[in-house]
């Protein structure tokens, strides 16, 4: 491959050629404690036991971020005399849930292009289900009390480049020219934008998990932590599901499985996902000044055009989430902490919120952090049965999961219950992906595909040969 200086020297992006002092950036990181931010903000002292004995259940929830947490408490509201367990191998909404960047987005499918391309006879009512499922989403949230920070400020698509600009334009949505999309969100780096009103929510992450959690167990939810889930036997063809932990079982009628970017209980469902590497900085909170530089007083979500693209919100206290660009996967499929400390990454991340923000030089970033997403080769959630019908499972938000795992909620209790519902009968949810092949096929295509994305962002968005091929065979893969 070539070097990334050759890359470079092609087409350099804006942070290339606009790059921020590496004074400036070292001094951002001095204080940075590797931590997530969101999980820091909501430590308490509520904690649940962990599973001793055996137990049993009208239906057993394996997995306690948003797809476990928003089952368990669908089934308590469609059934209240349902007996429902949940177990989680470490603790309520640690992993992903509690990580991500706080955008709740309407699209089930991953964006419109994606949609459209997987599923185009689907791909009108896929849009109507996820705008109602946004809808959904945000009543039961009021209604059941949870205190997340929930804003519907909607989104900012931003053109940083040129040919961006273009892609804005042949969208067909309303464009902002750099003027009105300064006027939102003022940064040098923007050329464009396109405000999606009402199709985002921005939230707090790690709220929503432990507020879910909190309205499970009101609920009547036993919610066992620390108890991770070692096997899963079944008993003839009719009989009970039987999961097993370190200390424990659950003997259960119906189980779903919501383990998303970790190793699955099912080996059918083993090589339909990877775990790839997101990193995120956090800044502290900014002074009337420097919001004053920034304007950014309808609060949207922001992210960028390129193949490898960023993100970025602001809290309500006034600090700045700042992640994605570099997506990261490592051999084996393996989920470790280790993965975390990534200082290069971060390094390039402050360095590329100096650059779309050099009003802001001097701030300090108080925490780094990164967490794995599960991705799958459709770019969105798959869903499936098994067991004879005993089992659901979904997986493969790839990165999407704050508003869709509610939809998929109700898409494995539908199908737990043999109901039949228009969720039921997409074809998106009766499909499964192609699956990854396994190592070392998967490491090589990976990286060779972060590599031809990466290319295509230094040759003004021109796709190779390599990336045509993979659009081809149904196989998309973004940052």
């Amino acid at each position: 491959m070539p070097h990334a200086d050759a890359r470079a020297r092609r087409h350099p992006t804006v942070f290339e050629r606009q790059p921020a002092p590496a004074a400036a950036v070292e001094a951002s990181l001095e204080q940075t404690r590797d931590a997530c931010f969101w999980l820091d903000d909501v430590a308490d002292a509520v904690t649940y036991p962990v599973l001793h004995g055996a137990y049993s259940a009208d239906l057993l929830v394996v997995g306690g971020g948003y797809t476990g947490l928003w089952t368990a408490v669908k089934a308590k509201v469609r059934n209240p005399a349902a007996r429902v367990v949940l177990i989680e191998a470490q603790t309520v909404g640690w992993a992903a849930s509690g990580r991500n960047g706080g955008f709740c987005d309407a699209s089930l499918t991953h964006g419109e292009d994606n949609g459209r391309t997987r599923w185009p006879d689907d791909f009108d009512t896929l849009e109507r289900l996820g705008q109602d499922n946004l809808e959904a989403m945000a009543k039961a949230i009021d209604a059941l009390g949870i205190d997340c920070e929930l804003e519907r400020s909607g989104s900012l698509d931003v053109a940083v480049e040129p040919y961006q600009v273009d892609q804005l334009r042949e969208s067909g949505a309303e464009v902002l020219d750099a003027d009105a999309v300064r006027a939102e969100v003022n940064s040098p780096t923007y050329l464009a934008g396109v405000w999606h009103r009402d199709s985002t929510a921005m939230l707090h992450p790690a709220k929503l998990a432990k507020e879910l959690a909190r309205v499970a167990a009101g609920l009547g939810v036993e919610i066992f932590e620390n108890s991770a889930a070692e096997s899963l036997e079944t008993h003839g063809r009719t009989g009970p599901v039987v999961v097993r932990t370190p200390r424990g079982s659950v003997r259960a009628d119906r189980v779903v499985l919501a383990t998303n970017v970790f190793p699955s209980l099912l080996a059918r469902t083993r090589l339909m996902t990877v775990p790839v590497y997101d990193y995120v900085l956090m800044t502290e909170p900014l002074s009337p000044a420097q919001r004053d530089a920034i304007g950014w007083r309808q609060r949207q979500g922001v992210s960028d055009m390129a193949n490898q693209f960023h993100y970025y919100r602001i809290t309500p206290e006034g600090r700045i989430l700042f992640g994605g660009y570099d997506a990261v996967y490592h051999y084996g499929r393996k989920v470790r902490s280790a993965y975390e400390h990534r200082p290069a990454t971060y390094r390039a991340l402050a360095s590329h919120f100096l650059t779309t923000f050099p009003q802001l030089e001097g701030i300090r970033f108080t925490h780094r952090w990164a967490g794995a997403i599960d991705t799958s080769t459709q770019f969105c959630a798959f869903h499936g049965l098994a067991k004879q019908g005993r089992v659901a499972y979904t997986a493969g938000f790839t990165g999407l999961g704050v508003g869709a795992t509610h939809f998929a909620a109700d898409v494995m209790l539908d199908r737990l219950s043999g109901e039949r519902t228009p969720r039921t009968e997409l074809e998106m949810v009766r499909k499964k992906p192609l699956p990854f092949p396994p190592e070392p096929a998967a490491a090589l295509g990976i990286n060779v595909t972060r590599w031809a994305l990466d290319r295509a962002d230094h040759r003004e968005g021109r796709r190779n040969a390599w990336l045509r091929a993979l659009d081809a065979a149904g196989l998309g893969f973004d940052s």
